[in-house]
């Protein structure tokens, strides 16, 4: 009789957990979230309670055939605007119009240094690290990768950049301001440990993209969390 290996274990489906939700933006076709720093966004073997995924499904829980379908991720550590489809239709259509360059993405970050030029565009190329496939890295191999950054004020050798995504590599930002010299204060991994502030400062501050059945415009903005306004404060943004 041939030997049988260890079984196969499968994930089990997410379950829906009554998950506190900070809801920007409701219809019948799209959910906007700010998420807080620290949520995970969708269950894995480490996380797979206690997620945004996880308190969607509860969110829409009296809605027949309404699966969230999140479409725009974030770090566990980055909070603001996550985006989620409730059907594959509108998922298919922001997929397509995000593709085709009309969806905007803005994030908010604090930086050690001043950037100069004061405003432009970062275009460094990214992969995984061959070393650590969990880090990213600066490779002329990487794939092409731009970053539009403006600094929207700064003091005492600190700054707050604004930055548009043109491509949505992982862990785009970080790199891109660590590699430019300028390091977001809080993260460990790629940029500056603060005193305080117990992850990296930097939040997904809006979105703008059509609406995927009706096509108007819409601009989502996430109101900047708590534990990264105090660093804001000081500079009258």
């Amino acid at each position: 009789m041939p030997e049988t290996g260890p079984a196969i274990q499968r994930r089990p489906r997410p379950e829906a957990e009554p998950l506190e939700l900070s809801v920007v933006y409701e219809d019948e076709t799209l959910i906007a979230v700010n998420k807080s720093p620290g949520v995970v966004v969708h269950p894995t073997y480490r996380n797979w309670t206690g997620t945004l995924l996880n308190g969607l499904l509860w969110h829409v829980r009296h809605r027949p055939g309404v699966l969230p379908r999140i479409v725009t991720r974030l770090d566990k550590d980055t909070s603001g605007v996550v985006l989620v489809a409730l059907t594959a239709e509108a998922q298919a259509r922001i997929q397509k119009d995000n593709g085709a360059g009309r969806v905007t993405k803005e994030y908010l970050a604090v930086v050690r240094g001043v950037p100069d030029p004061a405003a432009g565009v970062i275009v460094l190329p990214l992969a995984r690290d061959l070393a650590d496939r969990r880090l990213v890295v600066v490779t002329p191999s990487g794939q092409a990768s731009q970053t539009i950054y403006e600094v929207m004020a700064e003091e005492g050798g600190r700054s707050v950049v604004r930055c548009e995504l043109i491509t949505g590599r992982t862990h785009q930002i970080r790199v891109h301001l660590a590699s430019s010299g300028w390091p977001i204060l809080g993260d460990a991994v790629y940029g500056v440990p603060h005193d305080g502030l117990m992850r990296q400062a930097l939040h997904a501050w809006g979105i703008t993209l059509p609406h995927p059945v009706t096509g108007r415009m819409l601009e989502i903005e996430a109101p900047v969390a708590p534990d990264l306004q105090r660093f804001i404060d000081w500079s009258g943004f």
